[in-house]
């Protein structure tokens, strides 16, 4: 049985003082015993949530890490070796504000996922189409292609210390969530490519839905089979309404 996991990525969002305010509220929240919860503060703030949630069983990850594993010369980024120093647990990778505004292709989220594992991070894997690639009917191709180049870079076993958070770009921020059974269709399909490879690792990994998801919301959606729990923008920013999101993971 998978057990579900809820993160929230506060992408941009945030200065010290409602940092502070937040994880007050986060600390207040009742969170159910089976739900894994974690939350990706800007990097700027991880010390401070570590700090600030210590033996509260929330963990804390990154946005992103940079392409080289270890330290080095390459200003302004930040290596997965430094984001396990801190504390981190988790990273995204692939998000699709970095693929679609910052150009990122799959060659170098291949090589982010790989440095993150190989510090003992783990990585979760975004993948999503666009409201165009939508409409003209190619989503699951899009995403099989998001995902297949990891498998061609590092194998189908690496998905095994992974998580994947299926994210229709069309769905983020803009109030527009894809139906159950439509994220359940690409869930499904996402486990089925991976099964494809390896049985093991499709029933074990996690996969997440992401894309505006409220705690209205929250229940209907992880009741589906092959979604596991969810990756939580802007309600994320709300501790009572993130607490009610890890509550319907849980029921």
């Amino acid at each position: 049985m998978r057990r579900p996991l809820v993160a929230g990525n506060w992408k941009m969002h945030g200065t010290t003082a409602s940092v502070s305010e937040l994880i007050k509220g986060l600390r207040l929240l009742a969170l159910p015993g089976g739900v894994d919860v974690a939350v990706m503060p800007p990097c700027l703030y991880i010390s401070q949530a570590i700090a600030g949630l210590a033996g509260k069983n929330v963990a804390v990850g990154a946005q992103d890490c940079a392409v080289e594993p270890m330290q080095g010369a390459l200003t302004g980024e930040i290596a997965a070796s430094q984001l396990a120093d801190a504390g981190c647990r988790y990273v995204l990778v692939g998000h699709s504000e970095r693929r679609l505004l910052l150009g990122e292709g799959d060659g170098v989220i291949s090589r982010k996922f790989a440095a993150a594992q190989s510090c003992g991070l783990i990585p979760v894997l975004c993948v999503g189409e666009t409201r165009e690639q939508y409409e003209a009917g190619e989503t699951v191709a899009v995403v099989m292609r998001q995902i297949g180049a990891v498998i061609e870079a590092l194998g189908v076993g690496a998905f095994a210390k992974a998580v994947i958070a299926y994210e229709p770009v069309w769905a983020i921020g803009t109030g527009l969530t894809a139906t159950p059974k439509q994220a359940q269709q690409v869930h499904g399909a996402i486990r089925a490519q991976l099964a494809a490879e390896n049985a093991v690792v499709a029933e074990g990994v996690r996969i997440l839905y992401g894309g505006s998801v409220k705690a209205a919301s929250a229940a209907e959606l992880f009741g589906m089979p092959d979604i596991d729990g969810g990756l939580i923008g802007g309600a994320s920013l709300n501790a009572d309404e993130f607490g009610a999101i890890c509550r319907a993971a849980g029921s």
